[in-house]
């Protein structure tokens, strides 16, 4: 910015401080320039780390005589990175924000950049020129300071930009209350603040309001919202209007339809599917494997508990039930019998309890161990059941007086995955009978904090957490 800029823009932003203090207004902050500095530091500290990172490798490995042909890496990598460090965001409101998201991205950024260089100089046939070993120290030791860096400068953004980085303001202007963490929080009526389109002057007003803020959360009534909508398009912000239809939908997103020779009709999106193809692919993939190994592995103990459940009343050795899976779809779910065969429920009406006279000697030890639970590996393999995932329920099975649904009208959210052998919930020690409303209440939170939150590392995480609750006092 030239200096006869600079300088207009210099007396704009003090004409604007002396009419936001002329209407007794509180003016937000730039954060926009403080940003920008914070970007530049964490670049500067990125180069700073490349470059120190090569040159402690010389010295470790040959000693200062290989330190030229180590920064000489430094420099093909560094165009490279910072190219990568781009388009990873590892320059972005969001590294700002967060010093775990910073780090991920710059390590991801160096990564993928030490690969290329990697790439590029063996099909060039110029990778014989350097040590492998000393541009694999470099690299290591430049993710140490990567890291180390990024963590230091966390305190420099901090100081330059606030806790939230971004300037988030919030309009009070009768509508829901509402409280944003960072926010400033101001009340429409206090400060004159009307969206009227045909008044310039209280256009202008709440143009001073909305200076420098990069996000504008507005809680109005439902007749004025098509006007703070207007208003918010035009003020350069990210604005959102609050609506609570949102949360009566549990709506993820919104869009607009245009039709041919029709009005634009809008859709609130309400629903979508908790994995893409590609992870539904790793888990069913995940599934197979683990489940098939675990019966070629435990054939010779589920030969004997069969063997032992058919001499002990010579009934079946298998209990078929109904159950709700993906979709809200039944399927017949698999289990070692363990209760007497005319006192077996089939609806799930009637829970197990502690002293319950319906299960069989060999019933009871199964069901402490958790025993009675493994043919469902048949049913991970048929694809009914996977390996985690939220517990199928019979349809009769109730909490306190209420069938499930009765209770909680999300329980039917729940069936997005397919059901599994185990859960988050049961790792929790959420297991057994639903003697009341609370026993569900906290089972099913858990089943819908899984459902919004998967990962192949999570679910690995759960299976083995569920070797310390195979044995737990509510199996009866």
């Amino acid at each position: 910015m030239n200096a006869p800029l600079a300088k207009l823009d210099g007396s704009l932003r003090k004409r604007a401080k002396a009419r936001a203090k002329a209407l007794r207004m509180p003016l937000l902050p730039s954060l926009e320039r403080r940003r920008l500095q914070s970007y530049l530091g964490l670049m500067v500290g990125d180069i700073a780390a490349l470059f120190g990172g090569f040159a402690l490798s010389s010295v470790l490995y040959r000693g200062t005589g290989s330190l030229p042909d180590q920064l000489l890496l430094a420099q093909l990598l560094l165009p490279v990175y910072l190219t990568v460090a781009v388009y990873q965001s590892a320059y972005s409101i969001e590294a700002l924000r967060s010093v775990a998201r910073s780090i991920t991205r710059a390590l991801l950024a160096l990564g993928l950049s030490s690969a290329i260089v990697t790439f590029i100089t063996f099909y060039t046939k110029s990778s014989a020129q350097f040590s492998r070993l000393g541009f694999t120290l470099g690299v290591a030791l430049t993710a140490l300071a990567l890291v180390a860096m990024r963590v230091a400068l966390r305190h420099f953004t901090r100081w330059r930009c606030g806790a939230s980085v971004v300037n988030e303001l919030v309009i009070d202007d009768g509508g829901p209350a509402t409280s944003l963490p960072g926010a400033m929080h101001v009340s429409a009526v206090s400060f004159g603040l009307v969206p009227a389109l045909g008044d310039p002057y209280a256009m202008d007003r709440i143009g001073l309001m909305l200076r420098n803020a990069d996000r504008v959360v507005v809680s109005t009534a439902p007749e004025r919202r098509a006007d703070w909508a207007i208003i918010l398009k035009g003020a350069n912000v990210c604005g959102e209007v609050i609506d609570q239809t949102v949360v009566e939908l549990g709506a993820q997103g919104a869009r607009i339809v245009h039709g041919r020779g029709s009005a634009a009709v809008g859709l609130l999106q309400v629903s979508v599917g908790p994995l893409g193809l590609r992870s539904r692919v790793t888990k069913r993939v995940f599934d197979i494997t683990v489940a098939g190994s675990a019966l070629l592995v435990l054939a010779p103990m589920l030969l004997l508990v069969a063997l032992a459940i058919k001499l002990e009343d010579r009934g079946p050795v298998l209990f078929v039930q109904r159950r709700v899976g993906r979709g809200n779809r039944f399927f017949p779910i698999f289990k070692f019998r363990s209760m007497r065969v005319n006192k077996v429920g089939r609806d799930g009406t009637q829970s197990a309890s502690k002293d319950d006279r319906r299960i069989t000697r060999v019933g009871r030890l199964i069901r402490s161990t958790s025993i009675d639970e493994l043919p469902q590996l048949l049913n991970v393999l048929r694809g009914d059941m996977s390996l985690v995932g939220p517990r199928p329920h019979a349809i009769g099975s109730q909490a306190g007086d209420k069938l499930f649904w009765e209770v909680d009208a999300r329980y039917w959210e729940r069936h997005a995955l397919k059901p599994g052998l185990t859960g988050l919930a049961q790792i929790r020690g959420l297991r057994g009978a639903t003697d009341c409303e609370e026993d569900l209440a906290g089972r099913l939170n858990a089943d819908l904090e899984y459902l919004n939150g998967w990962s192949l590392w999570r679910d690995l995480w759960i299976i083995l957490a569920t070797f310390k609750v195979l044995v737990h006092d509510r199996a009866f």
